[in-house]
């Protein structure tokens, strides 16, 4: 009988031990990670991944400074631009093929000269096309004329004679081709023509010669130079011109009676360095 009750119970109970083994067979299975050739691990592997978030400047504020370069500021010069320079400009006369007369009388062997000078310039700028702009240059300068040598020593009595002073206002007009427009570093060449007023004109007084006067002259001028973008709108600026111009004056005494004359090719050179700021 016992062995009976025995026999029983072990056909119920081993049922009952089955499932719960396979139900924690199941779960198992399904916390582990998928092995690598399961599906599911291919599945699990190619899932998307969040993308993360772009990266958005801080704004600007809406206001860029005079010293600042910005996402709107034009870089390099192009048409329509307009532009206003400061520079410091060095004019060199080369004084060639110079005539003096006295009273008619050839001085052969004389030359004259005239001192050099430093003085600041300003230059307006407006480009017309993207390769071409024209300038106006305006400054003053103060120049000493002097006489050397030759005939004219012997009758001085000395090697050098001062003639006198004058201001001279020289406008040129240039039109100038630029090679790398809408570029940082534009360098360029140029044509153009200078004009020369001379005033407030005064004699030495040697050899008696307290009146001095010359006249209105013009000339061709070549240049070369070039800008350079430096912060914002503001650029740096070297230019070198060449002028060919002559000067015609006279000096005389007080009384009439004693006339000099001179012809003299200034031909100056033009050095200039500076900076611009573009409108």
């Amino acid at each position: 009988m016992t062995s009976y009750r025995t026999g029983f119970a072990a056909l119920i109970t081993l049922p009952v031990l089955a499932a719960a083994t396979a139900a924690s067979a199941q779960t198992a299975t399904q916390t582990a990670a998928p092995g690598p050739h399961d599906p599911q691990a291919r599945a699990y592997v190619s899932a998307p991944i969040a993308a993360p978030a772009a990266y958005t400047p801080a704004p600007h504020g809406g206001h860029c400074g005079v010293f600042e370069t910005c996402a709107s500021t034009k870089i390099g010069l192009g048409k329509g631009d307009f532009m206003i320079r400061l520079s410091a400009m060095g004019i060199l006369p080369q004084d060639r093929d110079s005539r003096v007369w006295v009273n008619g009388a050839r001085m052969y062997g004389t030359h004259t000269s005239t001192t050099n000078q430093a003085m600041p310039e300003f230059t307006f700028e407006y480009f017309i096309t993207d390769h071409i702009a024209a300038d106006l240059i305006v400054t003053s300068t103060r120049h000493e004329v002097s006489a050397n040598g030759g005939m004219l020593a012997g009758v001085a009595g000395q090697h050098k004679t001062d003639l006198g002073k004058a201001w001279v206002l020289p406008p040129a007009l240039t039109f100038t081709w630029h090679f790398r427009p809408h570029k940082r570093f534009n360098p360029y060449v140029g044509v153009g023509v200078d004009f020369q007023w001379f005033y407030n004109m005064k004699g030495s007084g040697a050899l008696g010669l307290t009146k001095l006067n010359a006249g209105f002259t013009a000339g061709p001028l070549v240049n070369v130079g070039f800008d350079y973008q430096v912060v914002g709108n503001w650029f740096v600026n070297a230019d070198v011109k060449q002028i060919f111009s002559r000067m015609h004056a006279w000096a005389q005494n007080d009384s009439e009676t004693l006339r000099g004359r001179v012809h003299e090719s200034l031909d100056p050179t033009v050095v200039s360095a500076g900076i611009a700021y573009r409108f």
